[in-house]
């Protein structure tokens, strides 16, 4: 009988054990869940604002395209360009 009791005893004390050591790595698990779905949002968010700068650019490099391709237009030269500077507020 007393043989019996200490493994019953044995197998209750690893039981309390094993389910201490569950609930501790299920916590862990569940706030690094929590961790790595912030991190998704936040990257989802920079994605869609990469999207918006990448259609803008393409926007502007299809419109420099189709000026020059069908309006045939290209940039002055250097030399006939003029810089003209702003006039200060005390002037």
């Amino acid at each position: 009988m007393l043989r019996l009791n200490f493994v019953l005893i044995a197998t209750l004390v690893i039981s309390a054990i094993a389910l201490v050591s569950s609930q501790h790595r299920s916590r862990a698990l569940h706030t690094e869940l929590e961790r790595e779905l912030t991190r998704m949002r936040v990257l989802e968010t920079e994605w869609g604002q990469l999207q918006i700068e990448q259609g803008s650019l393409a926007a502007h490099a299809r419109i420099a395209s189709l000026a020059e391709s069908k309006l045939k237009m290209r940039a002055p030269e250097r030399d006939r360009v003029i810089v003209i500077e702003p006039l200060e507020a005390g002037q």
